[in-house]
């Protein structure tokens, strides 16, 4: 098994939720709804659930092995780091514009 993309569809600052995920698997199979959530000690990932008659959230799609759940974990922390990296640097870059448009 291969991830072969990973997008970050959508970043936020406010509450736990940090962003939410989309993934494809060999080019094939897509996952939908991840989400990144800041933990008490660290980033990590949810995969995504929906809410039983019980009112419990289950997982509906989510990693068997713990190898699998490294290799998605991983894959999507560095995506979410890259994604934040350049819009540092989108931020800097305007930044330095603004400034030198008003010298």
């Amino acid at each position: 098994m291969e991830i072969t993309d990973v997008k970050i569809r959508k970043i936020m600052s406010d509450g736990r939720l940090r962003a939410v995920v989309s993934l494809t698997i060999d080019d094939m199979f897509a996952v939908h709804d991840i989400k990144v959530v800041q933990g008490d000690e660290r980033l990590f990932v949810a995969m995504p659930s929906r809410k039983d008659e019980n009112g419990v959230f289950r997982d509906i799609v989510h990693p068997i092995s713990p190898a699998a759940r490294k290799l998605f974990e991983e894959n999507i922390l560095e995506a979410y780091e890259r994604q934040l990296a350049i819009m540092e640097t989108e931020s800097a870059v305007e930044a330095a514009e603004e400034e030198a448009e008003e010298l």
